[in-house]
C-alpha cells in the first residue's frame, strides 16, 4: 500500500505494555481489513510502554490494503493521552479507536460504518443496548459499580448513553479533529468528556450493539477506594476545564 492511496478508515489501538495482546489484535484486524474493498491505516501508540510492544508492532507485515505505524513516546501518560495522540494524527475519512486486548473483534466495525454513512458524526459501540450479546462477564461488583457511574455520570453531563466506557468508538475526520483537538483529560474518563463535547458541539452520536468479552489482566485497574474516587475527581473536573471554551462551528 502506498502513501497517496485514499484511505477510508483509520484505527487507533493505544498500547501499554500490551506485547502479548496485540499480537492476536493485529493478526485478526489486519486479516479483516485485507479483505475488504476499502483502504485502511493501523496506528499503534505505544503509552510508554517498558516491554516489547514496539518491536512487536515493528515486526508485522501488513497486506496490500492496508498500512501501519507506531507511535511511540515517553513516560507513560494515560490512555487519553495516547487516544487523543492517535486520532489527531489519523489520515483517513473515518477516524477510530479499538481496545488492545480484542475484546471486541473488529467485524463489528461495519456497523458503526454504517451509522455515519447514514449521517452520524459519531458511531460508538454498546454493550448495554437490545441486540447487545456479551460473553465473558465483567465480575458483578465491577458491573454494579459502573451502573452507579454512569447514572451519576449521566446526570451530571446531561447525555443518555448506557455504556461511555467501551473501547471501540468511529468518527468522522471532522468530528475527530474537532472534539480531540479540545479534550482535557489524559485518564479513562476521557470518553464521557468527548461524547459531551459532542452534545455540545451539536455533532449527532448514534450507538450500535456488538458482541463483547472482557478480558483478564486488564491494564487498567480500579481496585481500591483511592482509584475509585480518581475516577469521580476525573469526572467532575469535565465541566470546569471547558467553563471558558467558546462553541465550535462545523
Amino acid at each position: 500500500m502506498t502513501p497517496s492511496m485514499k484511505k477510508k478508515l483509520s484505527i487507533i489501538i493505544p498500547a501499554y505494555n500490551e506485547e502479548d495482546r496485540i499480537i492476536h489484535t493485529l493478526r485478526k484486524t489486519l486479516a479483516y481489513l485485507n479483505t475488504q474493498d476499502y483502504y485502511s491505516e493501523i496506528l499503534v501508540v505505544s503509552d510508554g510502554s517498558k516491554d516489547g510492544t514496539a518491536a512487536v508492532v515493528r515486526g508485522f507485515t501488513t497486506g496490500p490494503k492496508v498500512s501501519l505505524r507506531l507511535l511511540e513516546y515517553f513516560p507513560n501518560r494515560g490512555k487519553g493521552y495516547a487516544v487523543r495522540y492517535g486520532m489527531l494524527q489519523g489520515e483517513a475519512e473515518i477516524v477510530m479507536f479499538m481496545d488492545a486486548d480484542y475484546s471486541v473483534g473488529i467485524e463489528e466495525v461495519e456497523k458503526g460504518l454504517a451509522l455515519i454513512q447514514n449521517g452520524a458524526h459519531v458511531a460508538i459501540a454498546s454493550r448495554a443496548i437490545v441486540g447487545s450479546r456479551v460473553i465473558h462477564h465483567q465480575n458483578r461488583l465491577r458491573e454494579f459499580s459502573a451502573k452507579i457511574y454512569t447514572f451519576i455520570q449521566n446526570s451530571y453531563l446531561g447525555i443518555h448513553f448506557k455504556d461511555t466506557q467501551c473501547g471501540f468508538k468511529l468518527f468522522t475526520k471532522i468530528a475527530a479533529r474537532s472534539l480531540f483537538q479540545r479534550q482535557q483529560l489524559c485518564s479513562v474518563i476521557f470518553d464521557p468528556e468527548i461524547l459531551w463535547l459532542a452534545k455540545k458541539s451539536g455533532f449527532q452520536v448514534a450507538e450500535f450493539p456488538i458482541t463483547w468479552q472482557h478480558m483478564e489482566d486488564s491494564r487498567i485497574q480500579y481496585d481500591n477506594l483511592r482509584k475509585s474516587l480518581f475516577v469521580f475527581e476525573e469526572l467532575f473536573r469535565i465541566k470546569p476545564l471547558h467553563r471558558r471554551e467558546r462553541r465550535p462551528t462545523h
